[in-house]
């Protein structure tokens, strides 16, 4: 009697623990003959659920796997069905009657005696029958369990099939296609402006205000970022890290173009085309060993942790004209910082020792820019207030150091870049091409970065001689072909007061010193802007913005021009 209860106590448990019924005839066969217990459905239903977790199965792999594995469950229990009821319908009464005088008949269903096992109903099956045919279907479902998992291993390693990794915000998409990753990531942003812009005339000022007239303007524009699409495509081969890139930006207000393409002033009439700046086309190779090799166009070197560190990349900063906006507003270029620019180039990046990486590169030459216009003469024609030039016969270097290290609970990033550049046959009303006029620009810059829990302090500093100012080699040069010193720098602050609200502000300046022989004292002087913003972060791809500004231009005589601007938008990043 004790033993009995023993076997029912352990088909109890056992069946608690599987989390479905438990056949009394497959527990005592399988104890008899020595077979093994039928394979938990579950493990193989486990084994799929943590491969999807894991990037290794996508959702379509996963269902056609589970689906297989259910209807291989199904076909085993209704083979056992068939096979036990096979064996009652054709059981001789001799046999029933042995199982019967040989067993001791128990009131209640699934008790053992002996051999054999009774039913409510009276039915007696012999106990070795059902054994055998339940360790034969015990056997069947793991070998299709096993080959299922094999399948799904082969799966994981199979070219032919495209997985996908899981969504972490602000990493992109990012698929698998045997040895090559395809990751797409980008943005899109959208503002309400409305901006209140005065002054006097101040040539190659930053302010809306600094044409000289007094207006207001309404607009629906893009921010210092216009939308973007960025498509990497990596791999590995014979020890080599491999990625190709493809960085499309289109704007969303019309295009006008001009000297900057893309980048230049919109166009407010109707049936227009918002211009699209691919601005990054480049692949890099390397490993964690040798570093890493870039050749094409991207981003500068010289200047581009200050552009990469400004809040307002993803606000408008100063907004540079407002009735007929481009692609972007100008963020701090020219009130802080010159902008870095993509620039074709081939450049290498050392690895990372103790927090230190260097960058050198050799780009591809600018020209010298009259930005700042001209000046009718006495003989009623127009002279530059810049000069300029067209030919290159080196290339321009630019390179840089960071260094990063953490102390406590504060992080800290250091950098210092430089720039340098021969520039041949200046020209302007003074300097005739064939002078075969030359100069060299020389720039330099520092910057350092801290972060300490949600507060985030920079400092940046820039000087360059025939650097200029705004856009590289801006007005760096005067009209008779001397270099122009420049200067400028920028603060700013931001700290998160949890995961989702921010605040931001920071003041900026860039100074354009006078050259030796100048013809008009309008030229800017001074740009100088101060920005305040917040930001709250409703999901982890969608941020709502606001944000004020102010920029200013002093020209060297004393003219100004202003402007206030006022923004609200979201920018989404996925």
């Amino acid at each position: 009697m004790a033993s009995r209860f023993r076997i029912a106590e352990t088909e109890n448990s056992l069946s608690a623990r599987l989390g479905r019924p438990l056949g009394l005839g497959l527990l005592v066969g399988s104890l008899a003959l020595g077979a093994p217990v039928a394979a938990r459905a579950d493990e193989y239903t486990d084994l799929l659920d943590i491969l999807r977790v894991k990037g290794s199965l996508t959702q379509g792999e996963y269902g056609a796997l589970k689906l297989k594995h259910q209807r291989h469950i199904a076909e085993d229990a209704a083979q056992t069905r068939r096979v036990v009821q096979s064996t009652r319908d054709t059981g001789s009464p001799a046999r029933l009657r042995a199982a019967r005088n040989g067993g001791t008949r128990l009131a209640s269903a699934g008790h053992v005696t002996g051999q054999y096992a009774t039913s409510p109903d009276g039915d007696v099956t012999p106990v070795f029958v059902d054994a055998n045919d339940a360790a034969i279907s015990a056997a069947a479902s793991a070998r299709d369990a096993r080959q299922s998992m094999l399948a799904a291993r082969a799966a994981m390693h199979d070219t032919s099939i495209i997985r996908m990794d899981n969504y972490v915000p602000g990493k992109g998409l990012t698929f698998h296609a045997g040895p090559v990753d395809i990751n797409f990531s980008g943005f899109v942003n959208g503002f309400y402006t409305y901006d209140n812009a005065y002054g006097k005339m101040v040539a190659g000022g930053t302010s809306a205000g600094a044409g000289g007239s007094k207006f207001d303007a309404s607009a629906i524009r893009n921010g210092y970022l216009p939308a973007g699409l960025i498509t990497k495509i990596s791999t590995r081969q014979e020890g080599y890290d491999i990625q190709a890139v493809f960085g499309m930006y289109p704007g969303m207000d019309n295009n006008k173009p001009g000297a900057m393409n893309a980048n230049s002033g919109g166009s407010a009439v109707a049936l227009g085309t918002p211009g699209i700046d691919f601005r990054q086309v480049y692949m890099t190779f390397g490993n964690k060993k040798m570093g890493t090799i870039k050749i094409g166009r991207d981003l500068g070197i010289f200047g581009s942790d200050a552009i990469l560190s400004d809040a307002t990349l993803i606000t408008l900063g100063s907004i540079g004209g407002n009735s007929a906006p481009g692609n972007t507003s100008l963020g701090r270029i020219g009130v802080g910082y010159l902008y870095a620019d993509w620039i074709p180039q081939i450049s290498y990046q050392t690895p990372t020792i103790s927090g230190f990486q260097g960058t050198i590169g050799i780009l591809q030459p600018l020209d010298e820019y009259n930005f700042a216009g001209g000046v009718t003469n006495s003989a009623g024609g127009t002279d530059a207030l810049s000069a300029q030039s067209t030919h290159h016969g080196a290339p321009m270097v630019q390179g840089k150091v960071t260094y990063d290290f953490t102390v406590g609970e504060i992080k800290t990033h250091l950098w210092a870049g430089f720039l340098i550049q021969h520039q041949q046959r200046l020209y302007s009303s003074f300097i005739p091409e064939s002078a075969k006029r030359s100069a060299t620009v020389e720039a330099g810059e520092v910057g350092a970065k801290v972060d300490y829990k949600g507060f985030e302090g920079l400092a940046y500093y820039y000087r360059g001689s025939g650097l200029g100012t705004t856009g590289l080699f801006f007005d760096g040069i005067d009209p008779g072909g001397h270099k122009r010193d420049s200067e400028g720098y920028y603060v700013q602050a931001t700290y998160s007061f949890n995961k989702r609200f921010r605040i931001a502000g920071s003041y900026g300046v860039s100074n354009l010193y006078s050259g030796p022989q100048e013809i008009n004292p309008i030229l800017v002087r001074r740009n100088e802007s101060e920005v305040g913003a917040v930001f709250y972060k409703l999901t982890d791809w969608l941020q709502l913005v606001g944000e004020y500004s102010h920029t200013e231009s002093i020209a060297h005589n004393g003219n100004r021009g202003k402007d206030n601007s006022m923004s609200a938008g979201a920018v989404l990043f996925f």
